[in-house]
């Protein structure tokens, strides 16, 4: 049954699939790969991107044992794993924040690719909130992210991180106090 992915198999039967044959992990790959890439390139770059990506599916497919379905899907704990992935690379995060901040809203974006990561991360970043998003401590930027452009649930989020739903919803409440300033000051100026 490895001949593409079965779009109807849930977690669970893939779950049960990879553990028996290795070679089965790659409809988890398959399933799941754009949707880790485009989250990474959202909260990174295009380069980090692939990189991280790749290394979330090597990363789970080493640990494919110790995947519970019992303990939830597919989805949420390969973006846990991605997550703790960018954590790794914040600096170069905030870095990219920071310059994202500087650029002036006219320049001209200069390939394709940069194109399709900008609409990625909400249709061209605009300064103000790429700058408020560094001013959000660690947690409160994962749970924003997650929500924004993996478009996962608060449940999702708190498994993903290994945090508690109420721990997603206060996270979520600073944010938005904090990341209000900059969208009204760009619903205004915009």
């Amino acid at each position: 049954m490895s001949a593409g992915v079965d779009e109807r198999a849930t977690d669970t039967e893939l779950a049960c699939r990879f553990k028996r044959d290795p070679e089965e992990f790659h409809a988890v790959y398959d399933r799941y790969h754009r949707a880790v890439y485009l989250y990474v390139a959202g909260r990174l770059d295009v380069q980090a991107a692939d990189d991280l990506a790749a290394e979330t599916f090597l990363i789970a497919f080493g640990r494919r044992d110790r995947f519970d379905p019992e303990r939830g899907e597919l989805r949420p704990w390969l973006f846990g794993i991605a997550t703790n992935l960018v954590a790794r690379h914040r600096r170069k995060e905030a870095q990219h924040y920071r310059a994202l901040a500087r650029r002036p809203r006219e320049q001209e974006i200069d390939s394709h690719e940069n194109r399709v990561v900008t609409s990625v991360a909400a249709q061209r970043m605009q300064p103000q909130l790429a700058l408020a998003l560094t001013r959000l401590t660690r947690g409160e930027r994962d749970v924003v992210l997650l929500m924004a452009l993996a478009q996962l649930t608060h449940e999702e989020i708190a498994e993903a991180l290994g945090i508690s739903y109420g721990t997603v919803g206060s996270r979520l409440s600073r944010a938005r106090k904090k990341l209000r300033p900059a969208i009204d000051k760009e619903a205004f100026h915009g």
